[in-house]
């Protein structure tokens, strides 16, 4: 689906917890997120290191999206 997004001119972070999933079907600006479980959080940090953590992927995955890439990137 991220490759039919992005051929329709839009740009898309993968937000992803295995990367090599994500290479393999080609997304182009590839997140790496926490666990599986919680792909955007830490339910063993306090809420305020987990706010932290959260707001450093969701400003990782905005950097990726304003980058240009020629093909697969990890951030």
């Amino acid at each position: 689906m991220v490759k039919e997004i992005e051929r329709a001119g839009l740009p898309v972070v993968h937000i992803c917890t295995v990367v090599p999933i994500s290479l393999t079907v080609g997304a182009n600006r590839i997140v790496p997120a926490v666990a599986i479980p919680y792909p955007l959080g830490n339910p063993t940090l306090e809420a305020g290191e987990e706010k932290k953590l959260r707001r450093r992927l969701v400003e990782k995955a905005l950097n990726a999206l304003c980058t240009e890439v020629d093909g697969q990137t990890v951030f």
